[in-house]
């Protein structure tokens, strides 16, 4: 499995898609630079995605910053010590404190390894992710996108990559996920750069900022 670590991994991979299917060549021309956007694995990584699940940009770097300003480091063991009253403070919803919290609590009873995951094929990682109650598909394949860094896994449910797609190829209605992921197996072993590749489409053509997680 070759880890994309750096903007040369993207290269190859863009390379990679055009010869998998040659209309991604009009999606690359328009998109203009693919950035990397890596952040490094572990708790931290895996809370700010749950963070920035549902919200705006703007109202889940809001809520992070508050955090970072009350725990400096954001850290399994001292998520854990938060009550009920820190989080309303931070603008976390009731849902999300209760997966932050549980997570946490998974990694430190070393019940789930969130370095070690990084390592395994991307259905048994997402397998392990998802087993824990409120880390749905999505978060758990933005986690391994831009914190592990696997290089096949594209978030098919992910709503502006749904438009990206639908919009690069013509699509009178918004696609699916299943839609998207019928589309997308077409790109393995390189769905992950085809994900930044449509993100960054989707920035570009259609003028908004819709990466998920902030490195």
């Amino acid at each position: 499995m070759r880890i994309i670590r750096t903007s040369d991994d993207i290269d190859a991979g863009l390379a990679g898609l055009v010869m998998l299917d040659a209309r991604l060549e009009h999606v690359i021309d328009r998109a203009g630079p693919v950035p990397l956007r890596r952040t490094d694995p572990g708790y931290r990584g895996l809370a700010n995605i749950i963070v920035s699940q549902m919200v705006s940009k703007a109202s889940a770097a809001a809520i992070w910053k508050r955090m970072e300003g009350s725990l400096g480091e954001i850290s399994a063991a001292a998520v854990l010590a938060l009550d009920d009253d820190n989080c309303r403070q931070f603008g976390l919803s009731r849902a999300k404190a209760d997966t932050l919290r549980r997570v946490a609590a998974a990694a430190v009873a070393g019940e789930i390894d969130l370095d070690g995951i990084c390592n395994i094929e991307a259905p048994a990682a997402i397998h392990e992710l998802t087993a824990i109650k409120g880390v749905g598909r999505w978060t758990a394949e933005v986690y391994l996108l831009f914190c592990a860094g696997h290089p096949d896994v594209f978030p098919s449910g992910d709503v502006a990559l749904q438009n990206a797609v639908g919009h690069a190829f013509g699509f009178e209605l918004r696609p699916s996920a299943i839609e998207v992921d019928s589309l997308a197996a077409s790109w393995s072993p390189w769905r992950s750069v085809a994900a930044r590749l449509f993100w960054a489409y989707y920035a570009r053509e259609m003028r908004r900022d819709a990466l998920p997680v902030t490195p």
